[in-house]
């Protein structure tokens, strides 16, 4: 389990060398975070820190400190606030938590210290909560169920602080367990969470635990079924894609965990309901503009992810004949063009997924095939077929859909030099490679007779032939249908195969 200690801090009592230091740990820790949820679809825990604590996070009670501390707060007094301050210092170690939800009537006193009138026991008793909810024991989030319908009420709360605290101990929560999730649901937390941000719109503290939260429900496996046409209806898409454009003072995180949240509904099956909002326009526009920006933020990449996956899966419910309109301006291949090759060697991951948008959008559309030639982006392609970890194939397959769409896109392409670079892949051990080569040779020859002659040139028929002899299957069946149909005008000089086709 992921989990990140988002601290915050008031000047008061610190220094400014260890504020900044918290500021940077804190970008680290979300940027960690947010990377593991990208690369490995992780759910996470979030734990924010009193604003007047130590940077240290040191655990200062343990099980006995517990005990002693619940048998104070049922003594009523004006110590009270100091006894809950300590208690939900306690509830840092796992194993006071545990020693907690074990004493009878623990969470019912909590409970009754949330609802009570005292606005700073109110804030304790949620910090305690909270503790609780970052625990690693499974058996804690059920322990906590007396206290959710509060926690959701309370998020129509004026006071941001606690807001925060309650949306981000529900967010925390909800992974552990099922039970939790279900109640969670029969309560509420979908309208809630709509409310909340409608109403918290421009405190984008409080915008971005709402994503976080939502992001937590949405990762859910029966997610599908049971939330994802929930959260549809609702106001929350209009919300999110309403947040996607960063602030330039708050900076990235909001719109990072709105546009995971979006990323998540993309994936159901009822990707149609965001296009009609208008969510496949708004998330290329955002991707066109982030790739046209110079020099990239700190993080850009974490929002980037989510953008390329948003639009690459809802291009699959988008008709052909609207591609363009949904998607607007051609140049979002230009961005998707300059992420590969910003992200090729340190995030290769999300080199591919680049390429994998491209690939999506120039099988459906010519305009945008077209697009890769008049913004001269093929030739930056073609250096990228040297690589491997799955881009080279994916760029294969870019330039098969272009060579596909129009005759004239391929003499094109020959003209770049196309044809002297697949005689280097042809060449390449891997099978994929030489396949999807020899498919889009057979694009690039069937496109003219200037095409042969220019292949015959640079010494590709005996390529072919090695192919034909040194190969089976698919692969050989290419070869030869290429020398025998296109390269060759004795076939006799050819061996020949029975009954092959061009697939």
């Amino acid at each position: 389990m992921w989990r990140l200690n988002r601290v915050r801090y008031k000047n008061v009592g610190q220094s400014s060398k260890s504020s900044e230091e918290l500021r940077l740990k804190r970008r680290e820790q979300e940027k960690a975070l947010r990377q593991a949820r990208r690369d490995k679809q992780l759910v996470s825990k979030r734990l924010l820190l009193n604003e007047d604590e130590e940077v240290t996070m040191e655990t200062t009670s343990g099980e006995q400190d517990v005990v002693s501390l619940l048998y104070k707060l049922q003594q009523s007094g004006s110590e009270r606030e100091t006894h809950l301050k300590d208690l939900s210092k306690a509830l840092r170690d796992p194993s006071a938590q545990l020693t907690f939800i074990k004493q009878e009537n623990s969470m019912h006193l909590l409970v009754s210290l949330l609802t009570g009138s005292n606005t700073q026991c109110r804030l304790h008793a949620v910090r305690c909560l909270h503790e609780l909810s970052h625990s690693i024991h499974t058996n804690v989030a059920p322990a906590c169920l007396p206290a959710t319908p509060y926690l959701l009420t309370y998020l129509s709360g004026q006071s941001t602080k606690f807001t925060e605290l309650c949306l981000y101990t529900l967010g925390n929560l909800i992974p552990d367990s099922d039970v939790v999730k279900e109640k969670l649901l029969a309560q509420g937390i979908i309208p809630a969470l709509a409310s909340c941000m409608e109403n918290q719109r421009h405190n984008l503290a409080v915008v971005e635990a709402v994503g976080f939260t939502l992001s937590q429900l949405l990762q859910a496996k029966d997610a599908a079924e049971k939330i994802i046409p929930t959260v549809l209806t609702s106001c929350l898409p209009s919300q999110l894609l309403s947040v996607l454009t960063p602030d330039p003072k708050f900076g990235l995180a909001p719109a990072i965990e709105c546009a995971w949240c979006l990323h998540y509904l993309a994936c159901s099956k009822d990707g149609r309901e965001l296009l009609a909002q208008g969510a496949l326009l708004q998330c290329s526009s955002l991707l066109s503009s982030l790739g046209g920006a110079e020099g990239s933020k700190e993080g850009m990449e974490l929002l980037v992810c989510p953008l390329l996956r948003c639009v690459g899966n809802l291009l699959s419910f988008c008709p052909v004949n609207s591609l363009s309109s949904q998607v607007g301006d051609v140049r979002l291949v230009v961005a998707l063009c300059a992420f590969l090759q910003a992200y090729l060697h340190t995030q290769p991951a999300l080199a591919r997924e680049s390429a994998w948008v491209l690939n999506n959008l120039t099988a459906h559309s010519g305009e945008f095939c077209s697009a890769l030639l008049t913004f001269n982006l093929v030739p930056g392609l073609m250096q990228l077929l040297l690589f491997s970890q799955g881009i080279n194939t994916m760029i294969l397959r870019i330039l098969a859909n272009v060579a596909h769409k129009k005759k004239e896109l391929s003499v094109q392409m020959v003209h770049l030099g196309l044809l002297s670079t697949l005689c280097s892949t042809l060449k390449m051990a891997d099978q994929e490679m030489v396949t999807l080569s020899l498919e889009v040779l057979f694009m690039l020859v069937v496109s003219g007779p200037q095409v042969v002659d220019e292949f015959v040139r640079l010494n590709g028929v005996p390529l072919l032939e090695a192919i034909q002899y040194n190969s089976e299957g698919e692969m050989r069946q290419r070869a030869v249908y290429l020398l025998e149909r296109h390269l060759l005008s004795d076939s006799s000089s050819a061996c020949t195969v029975d009954n092959v086709s061009s697939s």
